[in-house]
């Protein structure tokens, strides 16, 4: 198993405070929703309107400018759906609170988010990325054929500094990364960064087990798509971050339209209340079956990160594509963090558009395995793992036996 100390058990990353010193389970139960008892409500209402009624064009007019200048959310009430929707507002006040950032900014997709991100920092002439693999397939796509008009320097955290160029405009790492859970010292890479924002994709670890503003971090990434909304019934994006790089990805959605619709927004906002106990419980299951994985004779290598999680990712010596087609509890889907638990070939599927060297190269082998563990009973799933990973060798020593047996 690749781990340098014995992880995180997540019953104490869930007592980590938040920056108004609730507890983050309090948090994720109430942020967003401190108003709702003043308005005699219990759940939080759902706005569904595109436009809203004004009478005083010279305010609407006056708002329209000052948001144009700053990309400030409007004061009074709302003008159009695509400046702004109070559900989706809601969701952004209460991620910001569990990121410990001053705001957040919602999107349509993980990518439209961080399609946004360039593009701010694209507009301002800072075209060029330092990235480090891996990351999501489709992140990595992204950036390496320029789509946004991005230049892209691949490099391992310790030659961020090195890469850095005056038109550096965003540092980008994924940890634990997708879908090695390969993990980065956030503090080290921010201090690398400088001037530089630095991004964190945070979609697995969830604020639940970091929050990488706390390390440095100016921008925090999630597909909120995943455990953010947690049953595979959304698509989302956010970004956590200070208020005025949230005023200028405001701009941005604005401009290019990449707006969450506010059902989504409620959603992800009722999915947050959850969010602590969800993580708690799969990253049990999946520290369980790591332990099981490691001592199979049938499994090559075990990836786990040290802070836990409910990610797994193991190579095994057969042929990986029989396995999926094996397993019958378990879902063979992309995407994850949802409650049942779903695996994939990352080769074949997440990561099939990265090129077959730079995959390599990045440790996502053709033999490697990803699975997102759920809220399952943990021996059901294993017993369906068991029997996708097929026969067992005659003779084989199981890994821990003969770990024990070298000592």
């Amino acid at each position: 198993m690749d781990s340098a100390r014995t992880p995180t058990s997540p019953s104490d990353a869930v007592r980590i405070t938040a920056a108004t010193g609730r507890a983050l389970a309090t948090e994720a139960v109430h942020a967003g929703r401190d108003d709702l008892a003043g308005q005699g409500l219990h759940a939080p209402p759902i706005d569904l309107s595109t436009t809203y009624p004004s009478y005083d064009s010279r305010g609407e007019a006056a708002r329209i400018d000052a948001f144009a200048a700053t990309g400030a959310e409007p004061d009074g009430p709302p003008v159009y759906g695509r400046l702004g929707n109070p559900t989706v507002a809601r969701f952004e006040t209460a991620l910001a609170k569990l990121e410990g950032t001053e705001s957040a900014v919602a999107f349509a997709s993980g990518m439209a988010a961080l399609s946004a991100v360039l593009l701010v920092r694209g507009s301002m002439g800072l075209r060029h990325v330092v990235a480090v693999r891996p990351l999501y397939g489709c992140s990595d796509h992204l950036l390496t054929a320029g789509l946004l008009g991005s230049e892209v320097t691949w490099t391992n955290p310790a030659g961020v500094a090195d890469a850095l160029r005056p038109d550096t405009g965003l540092v980008l790492v994924e940890s634990p990364a997708n879908p090695t859970l390969a993990e980065v010292d956030l503090r080290a890479v921010a201090h690398a960064c400088g001037s530089v924002p630095l991004l964190v994709d945070n979609t697995f670890a969830t604020p639940v087990l970091q929050r990488p503003a706390e390390h440095g971090a100016r921008l925090v990434l999630h597909s909120a798509t995943k455990y953010l909304g947690g049953h595979g019934d959304v698509l989302a994006g956010v970004v956590a971050c200070d208020e005025e790089f949230a005023g200028r990805l405001r701009q941005v959605r604005f401009a290019t339209g990449g707006v969450l619709h506010p059902l989504a927004g409620y959603l992800l906002l009722r999915g947050l209340s959850t969010l602590p106990v969800r993580v708690r419980a799969a990253s049990a299951n999946a520290a369980e079956l790591v332990a099981r994985l490691a001592a199979d004779p049938r499994v090559a290598r075990v990836h786990y990160p040290r802070i836990g999680g409910a990610m797994v990712s193991f190579e095994v010596h057969g042929d990986p594509h029989e396995v999926i087609g094996r397993v019958r509890l378990i879902t063979p889907a992309v995407s994850l963090g949802s409650v049942d638990t779903l695996i994939q070939h990352p080769a074949s599927i997440s990561h099939r558009i990265v090129d077959a060297d730079d995959r390599r190269g990045a440790g996502v082998g053709d033999r490697l395995l990803r699975l997102s563990v759920g809220l399952e009973d943990v021996d059901d799933l294993w017993a369906d793992l068991d029997r996708a990973l097929g026969e067992r060798a005659p003779g084989a020593i199981p890994l821990r036996e003969a770990l024990s047996g070298a000592e």
